[in-house]
């Protein structure tokens, strides 16, 4: 099966909007002088993820990936994102976790679906080393084309560049 198979016109607009919105964001964030990680979520769905810092305690978090629920299909997410550092202590490195709330995009054949995600998970932080490690779980509840609710859940690791 190949991406493109479930791209129409409308997909493609949806697309484009979808990459405005995230680049807009990185813009207002790196005036904030933030990093940016780049790398791999496993899981439902599996693909690239991105984290993009706002502030020491916010982030935004975005993901271009496959999903394996009902008919394989292509989505892209994105989130906003809340850390609490305190909430667990490690003798190296940081522990925080994680909760938000983020919208969602799923291609399927010439369908398209739109959800509501709420993403809670741990972002293990290294020392002396630019990655990170996270573990989500995430409600989501499908809004269209029809109401439903679905869980998602993950691994993955960012590489963060300077």
């Amino acid at each position: 099966m190949t991406l493109f198979k479930y791209l129409t016109t409308k997909h493609l607009v949806q697309i484009k909007l979808f990459i405005v919105a995230v680049c807009l964001s990185f813009s207002e964030a790196g005036a904030q002088d933030r990093d940016f990680g780049l790398g791999i979520i496993v899981g439902e769905p599996t693909g690239i993820s991105g984290k993009n810092w706002l502030t020491r305690t916010t982030a935004l978090d975005f993901a271009a990936a496959w999903s394996f629920q009902g008919e394989d299909s292509f989505t892209f997410h994105a989130d906003y994102l809340i850390h609490r550092f305190s909430f667990i202590s490690v003798e190296e490195g940081a522990l925080p976790l994680y909760y938000g709330f983020g919208g969602k995009i799923k291609f399927e054949d010439n369908d398209s679906s739109l959800g509501a995600r709420f993403p809670i998970g741990l972002n293990y932080h290294f020392e002396d080393a630019t990655l990170d490690l996270f573990l989500e779980l995430v409600p989501v509840m499908e809004l269209v084309p029809e109401t439903d609710f679905k869980m998602n859940g993950a691994i993955g690791v960012r590489f963060f560049f300077d």
